[in-house]
């Protein structure tokens, strides 16, 4: 992984629903991610929600996002 790119983390299936439950929305409902994105590894499978944590320069947080895999 090069060092500009944000951290992509694939979500275990009881993190995922917690996220979901919390959310209070469905995994369609997730902005999408392709399957062949190169920040993916092989072992992201379609349906699987990625957390990419990314550093905000101005101040310093990491700031959290998650999309689900899509075809």
């Amino acid at each position: 992984m090069h060092e500009l790119q944000p951290l992509h983390t694939k979500l275990k299936e009881e993190e995922a629903d917690k996220l979901i439950k919390k959310l209070n929305i469905s995994t369609l409902q997730l902005p999408k991610i392709k399957v062949n994105d190169p920040a993916l590894d092989d072992s992201f499978k379609v349906g699987d929600i990625v957390k990419i944590e990314r550093k905000d320069e101005e101040s310093g947080k990491t700031i959290i996002y998650y999309r689900v895999v899509s075809v």
